[in-house]
Parts: structure tokens; sequence; C-alpha cells
């Protein structure tokens, strides 16, 4: 089994804010765009080294999805930053209309996604948000694991031309992706090999799935955990590829299951390599006020969690 290490706990927040900060050393042509939440966003480093790139466009977020479009034609790099629920669901309309019909180059960049968000609650912990925008024509979705590999994609999306929504959280994680590893968007990581299930996750969900398969590892079950940190386009060849020796299937996220990756997964396997699947996803619910630890046990999103459904999922085969 591949081994990784914690390096030590951090946000993805704070990913997201270092890479855009070397970002503005780099390239000239990227700006940014934030809805009052400079600090919650971490970008507080970007506006004081760039402040003719940084437009404050207080609560209006509607308004800042249009001028990130407009600055996109006249050939900037937009990243527009605030929280996941007002990042899609308050202004999708605008995002559907202005950037992704016309498949401009913005850079939706949403914070404190999940219910990992903790105490603000049902209101602002939205669940929905990568189903939304994995449906649109053309739409890039990403959800890193750690501080490293938010940071990595937060520069890599810079070189690709088109609407990107990348999605990272708030609460001091596990970071445990190398620093100098390249982030390729589309392509999936193998964190660990097995021959008895695959466990495909996201985001906060891979380390949960790394001490699951730790767990398992204990009762003679070799799990093959694999890391989509890009939900579209999905990795088809890497899992179809583990699911075809495993044959059967786990997924874990942060998510409603409705619409997440589970649901992409699932599709994928329909048209490809019917097998025994299970989901460790939110089930049909909102969000409520509690920790982030509170909040992951309650709605099974913990790492009992995940050996349970592989439990479940290997008797079907």
């Amino acid at each position: 089994m591949n081994s990784y290490e914690v390096i030590d706990y951090r946000d993805t927040r704070s990913g997201f804010g270092e890479g855009l900060k070397e970002l503005g050393r780099k390239n000239p042509s990227v700006v940014a765009l934030v809805a009052d939440l400079t600090g919650s966003l971490k970008m507080e480093a970007f506006a004081a080294e760039n402040p003719e790139r940084f437009y404050q466009m207080g609560i209006s977020e509607a308004n800042m999805i249009g001028v990130a479009a407009g600055l996109a034609v006249g050939g900037f790099i937009p990243y527009t930053g605030t929280f996941a629920n007002f990042s899609t669901g308050r202004v999708y309309d605008q995002i559907r209309q202005s950037v992704a019909y016309s498949g401009k180059n913005v850079k939706i960049c949403a914070s404190h996604a999940g219910v990992t968000l903790g105490e603000d609650g049902a209101t602002h912990q939205i669940l929905e948000d990568i189903g939304l925008m994995k449906m649109l024509p053309g739409m890039t979705v990403i959800n890193p694991c750690d501080f490293n590999q938010t940071k990595q994609a937060t520069m890599a999306i810079a070189d690709y031309s088109g609407p990107v929504y990348l999605r990272f959280g708030r609460p001091k994680v596990a970071n445990y992706i190398p620093a100098d590893s390249e982030f390729i968007i589309g392509k999936g990581i193998l964190m660990t090999e097995g021959t008895d299930v695959t466990i495909v996750a996201t985001g906060h969900l891979v380390w949960k799935s790394l001490e699951a398969a730790k767990e398992l590892l204990k009762s003679g079950i070799k799990a093959e955990v694999i890391n989509i940190h890009t939900i579209k386009p999905l990795d088809t060849e890497l899992l179809l590829n583990s699911i075809r020796k495993t044959g059967c299937v786990v997924t874990a996220e942060e998510h409603m299951k409705n619409g997440g990756l589970g649901d992409s997964v699932a599709q994928m396997l329909a048209f490809n390599f019917p097998a025994p699947m299970e989901y460790v996803a939110v089930n049909d619910q909102f969000g409520q006020s509690g920790t982030p630890d509170e909040l992951i046990d309650v709605y099974g999103l913990n790492t009992e969690n995940i050996v349970a459904a592989v439990t479940k999922v290997i008797t079907r085969k």
C-alpha cells in the first residue's frame, strides 16, 4: 500500500490564497474579484501586492460574475471569490448566461463548501453545487483534497482556457499531497493500490478514504483509493481500469448523493462496466449547525461509514 503522511493541518481556502498570491507575481493577466469576503477567501496577499488588479465588489455576487465575464472578454483571467453557496446558487443565471454559454475564461472560486463549514448552518452549507456546476456545458469542476492540492489547482487553472468551478473549504484538514506534485486537470490520482474494492473520493473525504483503507487492511481487505480532484471531466480510464480489477466501487464526497461525484461514476459504469456500487454522501438533506467533526458524523461521512460501505458492496460482488 502506498503511504501518505500528514505534513500539517491547514485549511484548503488558504491553499487558494497562496496559489492566487503566486499567480499575481507570475501572470499579469490574472485579476481577482471578491464579494465582500477578502479575509474569508484568503485573498489579502493578492490584494496588497496587486491593488490595480483586485476588485472589491461588495455584496453583489451577480454583478461580480458579470464584471468577470467582461474582464475575460478584455483578455484578463478573472478569479471570483465568495462562499460556495453564493458562488453557485445565488448567481446561477449569471454563470449560465454570461460565462458558460459563451465559454468565457472565468475561474469561479468557492470557499466554505459542504457541511464542514460548520456553525453557519444550512443556509451556507451548500451540498448541491457540484451538481449545479457540472451540468453546465463546458464547465470544468475541480474539488481538491488538501492545502497543497488546492494551491496547485489554483495555479493550474490559470493555464486552462475556459470556465472553471474550483471548490474548497474552511476547516483545517490533513495536508498530505507533496508540495511539488503536478496538478493535471482531468487526471485522477491513484493513492493506494488494491484488489478487493475501489474507493473513489474527492475533497475532504480523500483523507477519510485513506484512513478507511488502513482499517480495511486489518481485515485483509485491500482497497484501491483514487483521488478524483477533477469531477468534470472525469478520468474514466483510471476509474474503469481500477473497477474492472476490483469488481466493485464506493464513492465518497462531502456533497448530496444526487448530482455529485457518485452520480458521475454511476453514469460512467452504466455505459461501460456495470458493477456493484455504494455512495458515501449526504442523503437528500440540508445541513445544520455544528462543528465540522460533528456534522461529518451526523451526515455519515466519516471513516467508519466508508468502511461500512465497503463491507456492504463487497458482499454484492
